[in-house]
This record gives C-alpha cells, sequence and structure tokens, in this order.
C-alpha cells in the first residue's frame, strides 16, 4: 500500500490504525463516486443512460454502508455516534442537546462498548 493520504510516518502506524484509514479512504471515494453518478443522471438526457447510471449509483451506497458499517465496529466512539444520530426522527439539533447532556461513555453492556454482554435492545421477554 502507498502511503498517499497517511500524515505519519508508517512505521509508526499500527495495523488497525492503517486498516481504519484504509476503510476511510474507502469510504471518501464511494461517497465522491455516488456524487459522481448523481451529477451524471441529471445532466443526461438520454433516460436508459441515466437508469444504468442510477443502478450504479446505487451499488456505490451499498458499498459505502459495508465500510461505514466497518468502521462502526471497530471504532466504539464512532458507533456511539451513530448510535446517538442515525435511524430517528427526532430533529437532529435535539438529539445533539441530548447526547450533550449525557455521560460521556455509553453505560456497561452497551452494544458497541468493550465488554458488552447484550445486543443493546433490552429484554427480548414481555412485560407481566
Amino acid at each position: 500500500m502507498g502511503s498517499e493520504g497517511l500524515h505519519e510516518d508508517r512505521a509508526l502506524l499500527d495495523e488497525m490504525t492503517i486498516d481504519r484509514h484504509r476503510a476511510l479512504i474507502s469510504l471518501q471515494e464511494e461517497l465522491e463516486a455516488i456524487d459522481w453518478y448523481d451529477q451524471r443522471i441529471v445532466a443526461t438526457h438520454d433516460e436508459s443512460l441515466a437508469t444504468i447510471l442510477r443502478h450504479n449509483r446505487d451499488e456505490e451506497k451499498e458499498h459505502a454502508s459495508m465500510i461505514l458499517e466497518w468502521l462502526r465496529r471497530n471504532d466504539p466512539v464512532l458507533d456511539r455516534w451513530l448510535r446517538t444520530y442515525l435511524f430517528t426522527s427526532k430533529p437532529i439539533v435535539d438529539l445533539a442537546t441530548d447526547a450533550e447532556a449525557a455521560p460521556e461513555h455509553p453505560p456497561e453492556g452497551t452494544a458497541g462498548t468493550e465488554g458488552s454482554t447484550t445486543l443493546g435492545i433490552g429484554s427480548l421477554k414481555g412485560t407481566e
């Protein structure tokens, strides 16, 4: 691997840091590709070409999602922030305010933290 984009001497970095760098650069490339496809879809006057470009763009979205999930699984702080902001309909600024009031670290046993013993979904038993 070349050291494009590394800001420190590769010899000083551990393998996980290098792998996260690879993932982040790959995510950046996938997001750029999505943007480029969006622009091409709007610019073309050929609907059959636009259909192919939409298909290709949506595959890039799948790739970006896979990389983001790998990053989430390998970075507990990113995991916490993604769990705070994603898949909710509450206004984003309200989520930020709530997060600022919360403790810095999620409670023990929360998914994505070291030593986790649950999936973070609570009890699956019905309430009596």
